[in-house]
């Protein structure tokens, strides 16, 4: 139990001590009006992503609002049009720095063998 307490408090100092200058710099793409705010994007989009997925695939319902497509097509660099090629994209950026896998794009992508033979590698 004094475990679970030490954690618990250890966690909220972290998040309290968190501050914007110590959060990725992302090249966000055209970035601009999201189809939800930023703080609920950051703790949402997995589940807002796998829910369309779902609607998509199993049941044909497309809304192009919050396609991955429509997610891409903003975020996207303008530099190389990826949002996983480089440290800063968008996505590779972020999940990056919480050290969460990024599967997205083993299917999502045109260059799909190559992205990830050229991943392995590093």
């Amino acid at each position: 139990m004094r475990l679970l307490a030490t954690l618990l408090l250890c966690m909220s100092f972290s998040v309290a001590w968190a501050t914007e200058a110590n959060t990725p710099k992302l090249d966000i793409g055209k970035g601009g009006e999201c189809v939800r705010d930023t703080q609920w994007m950051r703790k949402n989009h997995m589940h807002l992503l796998k829910h369309q997925r779902d609607e998509t695939v199993r049941k044909g319902v497309r809304d192009e609002q919050v396609s991955l497509k429509n997610c891409v097509e903003c975020h996207a660099s303008k530099s190389d049009n990826s949002v996983v090629a480089r440290e800063d994209s968008f996505c590779a950026g972020c999940h990056r720095y919480e050290a969460v896998k990024i599967d997205c794009f083993e299917c999502h992508a045109s260059k799909r063998r190559a992205a990830l033979a050229k991943k392995d590698e590093q």
